[in-house]
């Protein structure tokens, strides 16, 4: 059975008239005699509405009935949506999560889907029908609504799509697909033909807004390739599959940049086991990233000095646990906003020497300082002045090749 999973996003179904739009995209699907399954979000900005409603009644508001709430969202557009097709002739119905059931594991608010029940939705396709199913929700074990967290719709699309062994898997969302950077930074940005799922999940983590990283992640452990593509604009989008599908001659397929970094340095630290333990230990416990970590040691080598950078919102939260923390002593402690993270990203890093020169060469040719540096297989990154964001994409696109 040829079955194809499309997914709307809430920006795609945000009012009567994109509604009517996404509808005559479903139609162009049948036409091209596809069994169609149908994920939807909810319209843009019911969700925040509902979540404000429920802060309205209470800042403790149950978990449980949270989860009820905030899915409800996903219900109207999913009617709609049916109700649409239903107006042009077609075959349709809305499917909420428990009705299949879509069962799903772990807390109220961040479940995960475990097991999709296909008997009734293969059944429904069988007789013409286009199942309409709400994203972002589940059921437990205990017949409760759960949510998937965030990005929950793409999570509900990509695991329907391995569920019923669907051919593709299709995100429709308000831009044309993934980009080589921000398009909004940087206007020579190219979109990307075909990337593979660990780059994606690199420029997802930091910071691209196509996707989020747990849904990729889904994707790359199930092996379900991902076209994310405008609802908007008749234009081929960007396929998210395996390396060895990709032929891109290419190192660097993308750059990222983040603006809401902060900068932390330990001047002074006494040198010995456990230090940056005790250090990382108590923000862990806060719920506090860190992200980059560098450290110097003195030429006594009886002292260091300790640089990490966590997100900007923490500055505060991280000061005051560092100055209570009775079991470090240091010097100086330095705090450092207006940094932004640069990163490059590409498996074609991997067996090609050299590139970390190259970036910081060009980096260099711009007069553009390095703070902090680290590397993965995949990605180099970079702090740097955030005055110098608008430079470095500009001058490492071009040392890359990627305006193209």
């Amino acid at each position: 059975m040829k079955i194809v999973v499309l997914k709307f996003g809430g920006s795609s179904v945000g009012t009567i008239k994109k509604i009517i739009k996404v509808a005559e995209i479903i139609k162009s699907y049948k036409k091209k005699k596809y069994n169609i399954i149908v994920v939807s979000s909810a319209m843009s900005g019911v969700t925040n509405e509902l979540v404000k409603k429920s802060k309205g009644i209470s800042e403790n508001f149950s978990d449980e009935e949270y989860d009820v709430l905030v899915s409800s969202g996903e219900q109207v557009a999913c009617s709609l949506i049916a109700g649409r097709l239903i107006h042009e002739g077609l075959k349709s119905r809305s499917w909420l999560a428990w009705q299949i059931p879509i069962v799903t594991k772990g807390s109220h608010k961040n479940s995960r889907i475990s097991l999709i029940n296909k008997k009734k939705i293969l059944r429904y396709i069988r007789e013409g029908g286009i199942p309409i199913i709400a994203g972002f929700q589940g059921v437990n074990n205990y017949q409760r609504v759960t949510t998937i967290g965030r990005g929950g719709s793409d999570a509900t699309a990509i695991m329907l799509a391995k569920f019923l062994n669907a051919e593709k898997c299709v995100i429709y969302t308000d831009v044309e697909g993934v980009y080589t950077t921000d398009p909004n930074k940087l206007k020579k940005a190219k979109k990307i033909k075909t990337i593979s799922y660990e780059e994606m999940l690199e420029m997802a983590s930091l910071g691209a807004k196509v996707m989020q990283p747990v849904s990729i992640q889904d994707a790359r452990l199930n092996r379900i390739d991902i076209e994310v593509k405008s609802s908007f604009i008749k234009k081929s989008g960007t396929l998210i599959t395996k390396k060895s599908n990709i032929i891109n001659n290419k190192i660097i397929t993308g750059i990222s940049s983040t603006h809401n970094d902060a900068k932390v340095s330990l001047i002074g630290v006494k040198d010995k086991p456990g230090v940056a333990a005790s250090i990382f230990k108590p923000l862990s416990k806060k719920s506090i990233n860190v992200d980059m970590v560098v450290q110097n040691v003195s030429p006594n080598g009886r002292e260091t000095d300790l640089t990490f950078t966590i997100k900007k919102d923490d500055l505060n939260k991280t000061k005051k646990i560092i100055l209570d923390n009775k079991d470090i002593r240091f010097r100086n402690l330095i705090f450092k906003k207006g940094v932004s993270k640069i990163s490059i990203i590409g498996v074609g890093m991997v067996t090609t020497p050299g590139v970390t020169f190259r970036m910081f060469q060009a980096l260099a040719s711009q007069k553009i300082n390095i703070q902090v540096i680290s590397t993965s297989e995949i990605k180099i990154s970079v702090l740097i002045d955030q005055r110098d964001t608008k430079k470095a994409l500009t001058v490492l696109h071009k040392e890359f090749e990627l305006d193209k």
